[in-house]
């Protein structure tokens, strides 16, 4: 399975704040920061994007630094929500990023587990 599935499910590569820290792209960080803050009605930092995926030990970006999912699994110390015994909790379906399209990620997991 690829480092970059989250906790939730999502792929990390496919966020743009990943994409523009694993480039080291300053500009792209600067551009996200700005959508970001526009999106969600408060600032948004270029530090507080640096980030190096879910799973990587790394940096995190601020968001999913304090993550319930992601401080739950990290210390379950499970590979994803998928290998989790209470697969489906509730910290996991209010997560917007399952809710979005991390859910079909982690069926595909389970499936295959």
């Amino acid at each position: 399975m690829k480092e970059t599935i989250a906790f939730c499910g999502i792929d990390c590569t496919v966020c743009p704040a990943y994409i523009a820290t694993q480039a080291d792209d300053k500009a792209a960080l600067e551009k996200v920061a700005e959508e970001w803050s526009q999106q969600f009605g408060k600032e948004v930092t270029v530090e507080s994007l640096l980030c190096d995926g879910c799973r990587s030990g790394a940096r995190l970006c601020g968001y999913c630094d304090m993550c319930g999912v992601h401080r739950c699994a990290s210390g379950r110390g499970v590979i994803t929500c998928a290998h989790c015994d209470d697969y489906g909790c509730e910290i996991l379906e209010a997560c917007p990023a399952y809710q979005s399209n991390g859910r079909e990620m982690l069926e595909k997991i389970r499936s295959e587990l």
